[in-house]
């Protein structure tokens, strides 16, 4: 049998979060049995410093923590690494200057697919954490395959922003659900003909079935992604730099 690559989840930005990707990870594999899965190794530190606190107030800098978990995955075998949290990925270029194994780029992947899903000069709408469209990897990524990004308005964000909050603390009901629900209308309302969930808690609670676009779940297509690679059919090496930090 072909050699499967190991994926490292560089995790616990939040647990849920990570649990999250680690069971669309499952999910996106073809499998009968357990021998047909594959090998993940996943090292979750929510000792982590707030990512969007270090972007927009000075908060303490998360590179030496992610370095650390990067050089983990790295020491335990993973021949890449995939990282659920959106935000985390400002910081990432840094970490990957220190390590030898790729870092595949949950933006990157989910602007392909917005891409391949929407026709060009699209309206997407983001939601996301204050840090990450404050970073604008979105945005760019978005504009560089000719889609243009809308965002909330403060009252919007501040929903966005209570909703990941109440899910990094547990909530996950209907209440949470509808605080990013009104924002992701809110969008559509403005324009949008996609909405991405650029905030890993989001896929946790957002009502899909319940907005008239589609909605990309930044999770589940870094999921799919990795797991494409992993079992060999989209190789790393073919990929240079479009999907890699």
């Amino acid at each position: 049998m072909t050699r499967r690559s190991i994926i490292g989840i560089l995790g616990g930005m939040g647990p849920l979060a990570t649990v999250d990707l680690y069971r669309k990870i499952i999910e996106a594999t073809p499998a009968e049995r357990d021998q047909d899965h594959l090998h993940v190794i996943i090292d979750a530190d929510p000792s982590i410093p707030d990512r969007t606190a270090a972007l927009l107030t000075g908060g303490p800098d998360p590179t030496p923590w992610l370095l650390a978990g990067a050089q983990r995955l790295e020491r335990a075998g993973a021949d890449f690494i995939v990282v659920p949290c959106n935000t985390a990925h400002a910081f990432l270029p840094r970490v990957r200057a220190s390590i030898s194994i790729p870092i595949l780029s949950m933006i990157a992947a989910t602007a392909e697919r917005a891409a391949e899903l929407v026709a060009i000069e699209s309206v997407v709408g983001l939601l996301a954490t204050a840090g990450t469209i404050a970073s604008r990897l979105y945005q760019q990524a978005l504009e560089e395959r000719g889609l243009r990004c809308i965002v909330p308005d403060t009252q919007g964000q501040e929903r966005v922003t209570e909703a990941i909050a109440l899910v990094k603390a547990g909530r996950t009901d209907r209440e949470v659900a509808s605080l990013v629900l009104e924002a992701g209308r809110q969008l559509i309302a403005q324009g949008a003909t996609a909405l991405i969930l650029g905030c890993t808690e989001l896929p946790i609670v957002f009502p899909l079935s319940e907005v008239s676009v589609p909605v990309l779940d930044a999770t589940r297509i870094l999921a799919e992604t990795a797991v494409r690679i992993a079992r060999g059919e989209r190789p790393l090496a073919e990929l240079a730099s479009p999907l890699l930090v």
